[in-house]
């Protein structure tokens, strides 16, 4: 079984949440309760020379944050790493990080290369991935579903959406394991830096090429498109190329290696989805739930606002813990409970608000194809050596988890 050592209540003062190790090392669980119940907005104090920020832990209060884009903005970064740095240099550019009139123009732009009927081709060619992938894995008797299945679903579904040829996305997996996650405690910074800068080098010849010849994938939809008669700037097509490569691969690929070691850790579980006991829509929303992939967010305040009793002053950085605020007793009966009949899941592993993640459609549709295929091809499923955590203070999941199959 996974080894994390459980993290006491009495050791949150110790916890530095913006250090990898820290999520990568301890179970935060207890921590994350003890925060909800006595102190759901929290101050983190700094470390070093970076600044103290706000941990917003219940889900009404990281619900309420996300949908507030007056009071509260994603314009001087969205994450910690880039937040605790002063600022992010594609604020107004990447509508991730862009909030107001022109959030919402490249947000209309995107929904056309996102909307279902849109997806119908990629969705089909994922089904037909998912099921190759897990036929070879359970023939060999089982391996590294990490690295063997779950890395290439989700980033061979976004490159079939951005037009990314074959031959290039092995390159883009690595660039983009290490941009947002490491294998071991001792990644570089440098490391991290030129990967971004490999996916953003990229993107911006694979862009020129599609503002000249444009087709049908979402880089030619950026890359062609206008907004008051305008075209983007390269720079917004570039930046926007990036934010969903990382968005599209990463998040799903930690998801679906999360979601088998919850059906080893919940043997019940997985025996319902086996018996066809389940809805698929209803566990697609549990693993989403259970896994939490990006388990924080982030805004800066515009002004001074109370939040949870605690007075938050303009200026000041507020995280918004999603793997808490997915556990909040108010919120969801029995939280602790893996449930795949869970129903009206109000899980907020998509974000809320303004910002609701442009891909949830697509990432649904990759776990409802995991799911259909593990319960058409596989018969049991148990750990073949010890799962390796990801360093991260962003996402959460797996490196490795070996695994039998039957």
């Amino acid at each position: 079984m996974p080894t994390r050592t459980l993290a006491k209540p009495s050791e949150a003062g110790n916890l530095n949440l913006a250090d990898p190790r820290t999520h990568a090392e301890n179970d935060l669980t207890e921590v994350w309760r003890w925060m909800r119940a006595t102190e759901p907005v929290y101050w983190h104090p700094p470390v070093g020379a970076a600044p103290g920020f706000w941990v917003a832990t219940r889900h009404r209060d990281v619900a309420s944050i996300y949908f507030d884009n007056k009071r509260f903005t994603s314009e001087k970064g969205n994450v910690l790493s880039t937040l605790l740095q002063g600022g992010d240099s594609a604020a107004g550019v990447m509508m991730a990080v862009t909030d107001g009139r022109r959030h919402a123009e490249i947000r209309r732009i995107l929904l056309r290369a996102f909307s279902p009927r849109a997806l119908s081709g990629v969705v089909e060619n994922l089904e037909k991935t998912t099921q190759g992938l897990l036929q070879d894995i359970v023939s060999a008797g089982g391996g590294d579903f990490a690295d063997e299945v779950a890395a290439h679903i989700p980033l061979a579904t976004i490159c079939d959406l951005l037009g990314v040829p074959s031959s290039d996305r092995a390159s883009l997996l690595e660039w983009t394991k290490a941009a947002l996650s490491a294998e071991g405690p001792d990644q570089s910074a440098a490391d991290i830096w030129q990967a971004r800068n490999d996916i953003l080098g990229y993107f911006e010849t694979l862009a020129r090429q599609r503002r000249r010849r444009p087709g049908t994938d979402a880089v030619s939809v950026l890359a062609s498109s206008m907004v008051n008669g305008r075209p983007l700037s390269m720079e917004e097509v570039v930046s926007n190329c990036y934010s969903l490569i990382l968005g599209g691969d990463e998040t799903s690929r930690l998801s679906m290696s999360s979601a088998v070691l919850a059906f080893i850790e919940h043997p019940d579980q997985w025996a319902a989805w086996k018996r066809g006991e389940v809805e698929t829509s209803d566990a697609v929303e549990e693993i989403l739930r259970w896994t939490t992939p990006a388990m924080h967010f982030g805004r800066t305040a515009l002004e001074d606002v109370e939040v949870g009793g605690r007075l938050i002053r303009a200026g000041d950085i507020v995280t918004l813990w999603n793997n808490s605020a997915n556990r909040d007793e108010e919120v969801f009966p029995d939280p602790f409970r893996f449930d795949l009949s869970r129903s009206g899941n109000k899980h907020i592993s998509f974000g809320y608000g303004p910002h609701f993640c442009l891909g949830a459609y697509l990432g649904r549709a990759e776990i409802a194809a995991l799911l259909t295929g593990l319960r058409s091809l596989v018969t049991e499923v148990e750990l073949n050596g010890r799962p390796r955590w990801i360093y991260s203070n962003l996402l959460s999941g797996m490196s490795s988890l070996p695994v039998h199959l039957s």
